[in-house]
């Protein structure tokens, strides 16, 4: 039922614990596939090492180093699942994680994708393209999620032709992408750990740099690409965008006195 997909590139401190959070999940319909962007430390040991234990580990080697979203469009490649679930090889799942993913998703097949969202009394759990769209740019958020808080369905992560590869916000394009033509479903959040360190992407590339390409991404978007937003409504989402990226900047600004 639950392809679950681990990339990993130098991950030896954190891959077991991340590998273990899956195994021991509540939800046993799976298969966990682990795909060594050509590591150079013990990652692809420690990982074959739980691959020797259980059938349901999958290990792959990349002949070159891909990169993380080419990496995770390979992952997907290889899922046999009617679900694909990211677990980066530095997080942690918590053992209720997937089968609070996948009741919701079998409750509605026409969903193409869920993400980690506020579930408040009288709201909907399944929402259109528009209105996720639209709760987006209100304020909600539902499209600044990583892929670890999302559960997405196979057949719809083929139909939009996964991640572009474009770096940093990759995430935050497709979810654009596949939001445009499938409804979503609010999952809960605090089903899943993300282990902050010095090594991963958002530590590395400036919070700036990444501000100026989810602009540049959502103009393409808005120019290039099939959304649910009438002329106005584009307008009225870029000025969120934008006042959202300042009020993070003018916050930065004022912790510095």
């Amino acid at each position: 039922m639950v392809s679950v997909l681990m990339t990993a590139y130098n991950r030896e401190k954190y891959i077991g614990e991340a590998i273990e959070s899956v195994l021991w999940s509540s939800y046993t319909n799976l298969e966990l596939i682990v795909v060594d962007d050509c590591s150079k430390d013990r990652t692809l040991e420690i990982a074959r090492s739980y691959e020797s234990k259980d059938s349901r580990v999958k290990v792959y080697v990349n002949e070159k180093n891909l990169g993380d979203y080419p990496n995770r469009n390979r992952a997907a490649s290889l899922a046999k699942g009617e679900y694909i679930k990211y677990v980066d090889s530095d997080d942690v799942m918590f053992p209720s994680c997937l089968q609070r993913m996948v009741g919701p998703m079998n409750e509605y097949p026409e969903a193409g994708f869920g993400l980690c969202s506020v579930i408040n009394p009288g709201t909907k759990i399944c929402t259109s393209p528009h209105e996720t769209y639209l709760e987006h740019f209100s304020g909600i958020g539902h499209f600044d999620r990583s892929p670890g808080g999302a559960i997405i369905r196979k057949s719809a992560f083929d139909k939009v032709g996964g991640f572009s590869g474009m770096r940093q916000v990759g995430d935050y394009e497709f979810w654009l992408k596949i939001g445009a033509y499938y409804p979503m479903v609010k999952v809960p959040f605090q089903i899943y750990w993300v282990r902050e360190h010095d090594e991963q992407e958002g530590k590395v590339n400036s919070l700036r740099e990444k501000d100026r390409l989810r602009v540049q991404v959502l103009r393409n978007t808005f120019t290039k690409e099939k959304t649910p937003l009438n002329e106005e409504e584009k307008k009225s989402a870029l000025k969120s965008l934008e006042r959202t990226i300042l009020k993070r900047v003018k916050l930065k600004i004022a912790r510095l006195f």
